[in-house]
């Protein structure tokens, strides 16, 4: 485990000392960041970066006086299955300088974070990968995946007959201020429903509504709207932006779904029959969806939605308190399974049962008793929220079977009706 969780330690490594920043070392923090994700003239926020500064959570490498890697973390709610939350170290603006690759440098980082995480309680971490093969050493394993649609609107015949709608319900357009407002408040609300949901805070919020402005962002006024029940609840929105096109005198204009937020069907059909009737549009193209979005099921031929860029693993975790973890969700069938963890940082080994009762509520604890799988903490990660299955990692040689069935069983016990899925960037 890491050496340290005191927040005000130096780590030194290979001649680079790691340590967290002052706010006054923000914006040439930011400017190291910027660097590291090749982006050297993209400018510094500093105004923004001060508010996401916190004591010991953000930090970096110094080589003398520069700062030559960068590395941000902060705890964020996480929806577990069955509508818990789990509190998650999230960890972000991950860089090293392409000088400075391989000395430990981002190991030290790591496990600095992760030691600090663990002492505060968290029972995960959480990280979107840029790179596939970087985060895997460090126990994290992919746990939610994305998908998009591309629709064909001269194809799809609109919406099935006979679809659910919401009597005297109403869809508004709405400004930005009040995007931000009432999404806010229905995105709490939605997110407790997803499991791999993280929570929003008002800087991701103000951010894409343009009240905070970034060098180097382009920002494009959306579309926005929001429905409302007969009693004048907000029960959904959707974001979008058009690139209004024309090829001679016909139109040939893209709209681009970039959130799309419901609490029922009926809502998700008024809002889909909004979004595929706008005049002039040909293509509808949509961003980031629950890989079980019934999206295309609505369509009258759902062959006009086709798959928009390939399935990509998008939130990736690691345990840090099995037992907490796997506690605080709900399982899919009664049962007890054994786990054999190996963990090189040490937090997730062991041996563990996941004991499941009738009601699907479920408690983790160690034990001595007989292993019925052996896995990593990559992998665990990966079945932590469900949308990973154990067979699929047996067939790929990604966890041993040590009694035959037992990745079945386990299967049984970690499914789940909505797979994990996030449309939160972090």
């Amino acid at each position: 485990m890491g050496k340290s969780t005191d927040d005000t330690a130096v780590d030194t490594v290979n001649g680079v000392q790691v340590r967290a920043v002052s706010v006054d070392e923000v914006e040439e923090w930011n400017r190291a960041l910027n660097f590291g994700f090749l982006r050297p003239h993209a400018g510094v926020a500093p105004d923004l970066r001060r508010r996401q500064w916190r004591p010991g959570r953000m930090v970096a490498g110094f080589d003398g006086e520069r700062q030559i890697a960068t590395f941000r973390s902060f705890d964020v709610e996480l929806t577990v299955p069955g509508g818990a939350v789990v509190t998650a170290d999230a960890i972000t603006n991950v860089t090293v300088s392409s000088t400075h690759r391989r000395r430990g440098v981002l190991s030290t980082m790591m496990r600095r974070d992760l030691a600090s995480a663990a002492e505060r309680g968290c029972a995960v971490a959480i990280l979107a990968a840029a790179e596939y093969n970087i985060y895997g050493r460090f126990g994290f394993g992919p746990a939610t995946w994305g998908s998009g649609w591309r629709i064909d609107l001269g194809r799809t015949g609109g919406l099935r007959e006979g679809l659910p709608g919401v009597p005297g319900g109403r869809i508004d357009f709405v400004t930005l201020a009040e995007q931000r407002e009432l999404g806010a408040e229905l995105y709490d609300r939605w997110r407790l429903t997803q499991p791999g949901a993280i929570a929003r805070d008002g800087i991701w919020w103000e951010r894409s509504t343009n009240v905070i402005q970034v060098p180097g962002d382009s920002f494009k006024e959306p579309f926005a709207a929001v429905h409302r029940d007969a009693d004048g609840g907000v029960t959904g929105m959707v974001v979008y932006r058009i690139d209004n096109k024309w090829e001679g005198a016909l139109p040939a204009g893209t709209l681009t779904v970039h959130d799309f937020l419901t609490l029922d069907l009926p809502t998700a059909v008024e809002l889909w029959r909004l979004v595929l009737s706008v005049d002039w549009v040909r293509k509808v193209v949509v961003q980031g969806v629950s890989p079980d979005d019934p999206l295309p099921l609505l369509l009258q031929d759902p062959r006009a939605a086709v798959p928009d860029g390939a399935k990509a693993d998008l939130m990736w975790l690691r345990l840090l308190d099995v037992g907490a973890a796997f506690g605080a969700r709900t399982y899919g069938a009664a049962g007890r399974v054994v786990l054999e963890v190996e963990d090189r940082l040490g937090y997730a080994s062991g041996r563990f049962a996941i004991e499941v009762a009738e009601d699907g509520t479920g408690r983790c604890t160690r034990t001595t008793d007989d292993a019925d799988l052996a896995l990593g903490a990559g992998e665990l990660g990966s079945l932590y929220l469900g949308s990973e299955t154990a067979p699929r990692l047996a067939a790929a040689g990604l966890l041993t079977e040590l009694r035959p069935g037992a990745a079945a069983a386990a299967d049984l016990l970690l499914r789940t009706p909505l797979r994990a899925w996030t449309p939160t960037e972090f």
